[in-house]
């Protein structure tokens, strides 16, 4: 908790300005709104910021917009609380586990990947779930995308999490492939391109999250209703620009490349092939957010928290700008 109240309190300093909207339709000569975006991890689907900056689309929608990263939903949700960011590329749990815990303005607005593909990797003496009891397996945070799919994966497969589980915290995604491939863990959960670079160097698909694809708001946009309320099209503006970088994104795999390669170190091309094509089919083309993606989490939540018994997906979706954007034709765009 001291580790998450000095994070929180160091992002505090990057609050969001609250300034009224801008025109529906970008427009030259008006101001540029700031929002301040957060963002769980650095993979594949949540590249979207990223594209935006590189095709130039936050000045566009009128937007001057700071991305900021920060390993794992559950300390992202806790930044917003903070009010450290005004939206979120995040992973579903730690906005799901927030509203349970009574803060009813964080909702969902749309959604890049409904599905967890995950996998948990292992050294090449690891073959089968079995083997993975008692090793030590990394995930970036507990709460996080990883350690869901783990406890997820654990389950599917019948063994025990409080006899065979020893999950090693090892703070993000990288870390989590680094941990790896240094021997510091036996095995690893990981996702889109990570998992894919393990394969190449030889690790197993211990437990194939490309087979058990589990409903999951693997990579959700979140905001806070508060937000939507006094800037609402602050927040249409920031959509629309995801929008258009989804298919960007989708449609130049060269501009896709240079990215991953900048970002996240991923230079080599056959590994950054599988793992582009392989995610390319899970995406969400019209940014939709599904309400089988967080029930399936609320179930799962509610095997150790009775609190999410008494919550509907629908409660914490609000389609507004996914309606706005199918009506003045983004989409069809």
């Amino acid at each position: 908790m001291i580790g998450v109240h000095l994070l929180t309190t160091r992002i505090g300093l990057l609050i969001v300005v609250l300034i009224g909207g801008a025109s529906f339709f970008p427009a030259t000569g008006i101001s540029a709104e700031k929002l301040v975006g957060l963002q769980s991890a650095p993979s594949i689907a949540m590249a979207l910021p990223w594209v935006a900056e590189e095709a130039r689309l936050y000045s566009k929608y009128d937007l001057e917009f700071q991305l900021v990263y920060i390993a794992s939903s559950g300390i992202v949700t806790a930044a917003m609380s903070s009010g450290s960011g005004a939206v979120a590329i995040v992973g579903g749990e730690g906005p799901i586990r927030a509203f349970l815990g009574g803060n009813t303005d964080f909702v969902f607005i749309g959604s890049v990947k409904n599905v967890l593909t995950h996998s948990i990797m292992g050294k090449p003496d690891i073959k089968k779930p079995e083997d993975l009891k008692g090793r030590r397996i990394g995930v970036g945070r507990i709460g996080g995308n990883s350690h869901y799919f783990a406890q997820y994966g654990f389950r599917q497969k019948g063994l025990d999490l409080t006899r065979d589980a020893n999950f090693i915290q090892t703070g993000g995604a990288p870390e989590t492939f680094q941990a790896l491939a240094s021997g510091a863990v036996d095995a690893a959960s990981l996702t889109t391109p990570q998992d894919t670079r393990a394969a190449f160097m030889g690790y197993n698909y211990v437990i194939d999250g490309r087979e058990l694809k589990p409903p999951y708001v693997a990579t959700g946009f979140v905001t806070l209703r508060s937000v939507i309320a006094k800037r609402p099209k602050v927040v249409s503006h920031f959509m629309h620009a995801m929008a258009e970088s989804l298919k960007i994104m989708m449609t130049d795999r060269e501009l896709a490349y240079r990215l991953m390669a900048k970002k996240i170190g991923l230079t080599d091309r056959k590994v950054f092939d599988a793992a582009y094509t392989a995610e390319m089919k899970v995406l969400e083309p019209r940014l939709d957010i599904k309400p089988i993606a967080i029930q399936a989490t609320l179930d799962e939540i509610a095997k150790t928290d009775p609190r999410a018994k008494q919550v509907n997906a629908s409660q914490l979706i609000d389609r507004r700008f996914l309606d706005e954007m199918e009506k003045d034709g983004t989409f069809g765009r």
